[in-house]
């Protein structure tokens, strides 16, 4: 049977004092692009279900850092997207090692903001390029030796695009095959070179030359 590629429904929960940031994201799926955005509180967002990312405005709330420390003790597997306008490398980072998994800019674009939460969905870190860096860097302690790795041609051609900066779906379009397929060659190819996630496989991949 041939694969083909799939999109899967999204419940995208936000969580925001100012009504314009709602619509706003509301506006920006009210395409038919398979995602319907929800207005939360941060009780409200605790308790969700069937949510699977929530965006959180930095400025409906004095405490980002404990919510986010929150959600990552009930909710470990929930992504987190925060939306703001520092612009302090260090605070940023400071979001992302606090359990968040992407950053935006409050003048982020719409086509920034739908891969944003592409890249997150699939697993992935969305954050400016410098803090990116960082977490590149010292996510490249892991050490083997490249020689010992085999990969299946079509392993090697998930890994090549994944280091192009590929989202799953992208890859699948690009293969012609499933994006559960696609995550789980992904899943597979962590495992064979030692890491846990997508950005480690990213920076070992191209720091011990595992693609052409």
């Amino acid at each position: 049977m041939k694969e083909t590629t799939s999109r899967e429904y999204l419940r995208l929960g936000i969580i925001a004092t100012d009504p314009l940031r709602i619509f706003g994201l509301q506006a920006i799926f009210s395409d038919g692009s398979g995602a319907e955005v929800i207005p939360l509180s941060v009780p409200g967002a605790l308790d969700s279900s069937g949510v699977s990312l929530i965006l959180i405005d930095d400025a409906c709330t004095e405490h980002l850092f404990e919510l986010l420390g929150t959600f990552r003790r009930t909710r470990p597997h929930l992504r987190l997207i925060v939306l703001g306008l520092e612009g302090d490398l260090d605070y940023i980072q400071r979001i992302i090692g606090a359990g968040a998994k992407g950053y935006l800019s409050h003048t982020a674009s719409e086509s920034e903001i739908r891969l944003a939460i592409e890249i997150v969905q699939d697993g992935s870190v969305w954050a400016p390029r410098k803090v990116m860096a960082r977490l590149l860097e010292s996510a490249s302690e892991v050490q083997h030796n490249a020689a010992d790795l085999k990969f299946t041609e079509r392993e090697g051609q998930v890994l090549r695009l994944l280091v192009d900066g590929r989202a799953n779906r992208e890859i699948a379009g690009a293969l012609g095959i499933d994006v559960n397929t696609v995550k789980a060659y992904v899943g597979r190819l962590m495992r064979k070179v030692g890491v846990e996630n997508r950005i480690s496989l990213t920076v070992q991949a191209v720091n011990r030359k595992l693609v052409p």
